[in-house]
């Protein structure tokens, strides 16, 4: 059996290409990278290993799921999310306070919060080594 290595990238569908670049580049300092002509518009950003690729509204078009969420009124940990670890919770929880985001916090000892992008897609922004952040070489292992 071949085993996943890691996460490569994670696609996040948008209505506003523009309006989500603003937020995860400029709420969130991802750094943007060259992206292929797909046909579509999109953007493209690389953190630490990992790809963060937006896709823009016509890849909507051509995919069997529903378009960028519009479920804002449904903000909840609970859904499905992807998460990005911060070095501060304090510091980072201000700056989304001064840009007037909403934020559901679970506080420094946790080292957990949540937040939507323009679209409505949930993202979580972890300090490691929280109560709940633990790595994972710290958790049992899952059979």
């Amino acid at each position: 059996m071949t085993r996943a290595k890691r996460v490569h990238h994670v696609g996040i569908r948008v209505s506003d290409v523009d309006r989500a670049t603003d937020f995860y580049e400029g709420v969130l300092g991802l750094e943007q990278i060259d992206r292929p002509d797909f046909g579509f518009p999109g953007v493209w950003f690389q953190l630490g290993d990992v790809q963060v690729h937006l896709l823009g509204d016509l890849a909507a078009d051509h995919s069997p799921d529903r378009g960028p969420s519009d479920s804002r009124k449904e903000f909840s940990p609970l859904g499905r999310h992807f998460a990005f670890e911060v070095d501060d919770y304090e510091k980072t929880l201000a700056a989304l306070q001064e840009r007037d985001i909403e934020v559901l916090g679970l506080g420094a000892e946790s080292g957990q919060m949540f937040v939507q992008d323009p679209d409505g897609n949930v993202v979580e922004l972890i300090v490691p080594g929280g109560r709940l952040g633990r790595s994972a070489s710290r958790a049992p292992k899952r059979r």
